[in-house]
């Protein structure tokens, strides 16, 4: 039953205002509307819903992240926007951010203004 439905993702919030700016200037969704429980973005057909929640405090893991298809072009265009990529002492990413997997994926994570940590990939093909 819900295989065939959409998937609506939910991201916690404590200054709408400032978590508009960050999705919709820096990250690139689409705002869609506002409707005073939560901002609604469209990311690429998924609805994303910044949820006004007063004080909370964010996860110590990734909450939400994107399949990207060039990983170092993604962090370079992030970066000349502002965006800070977080770098973790028990793991070996590169100069700008990106830690690649034993499988070869790579990956390279980030913070909303909420402190919400969000990541984006790149997932190496399978072998047969």
């Amino acid at each position: 039953m819900l295989s065939t439905s959409p998937i609506i993702a939910f991201i916690p919030t404590r200054d709408a205002h400032r978590a508009r700016t960050f999705y919709e200037d820096v990250l690139g969704l689409r705002f869609v509307h506002d409707d005073s429980f939560a901002l609604v973005m469209d990311a690429n057909g998924t609805m994303i819903r910044i949820a006004r929640v007063g004080d909370f405090t964010p996860a110590t893991f990734t909450i939400l992240g994107w399949e990207v298809q060039d990983i170092q072009q993604s962090v370079t265009e992030l970066a000349t926007k502002g965006l800070e990529f977080s770098r973790f002492g028990f793991l070996q990413q590169s100069d700008a951010g990106i830690w690649t997997a034993p499988d070869g994926s790579k990956v390279a994570w980030f913070k909303d203004p909420d402190g919400n940590t969000l990541s984006i990939s790149q997932h190496a093909k399978p072998t047969l």
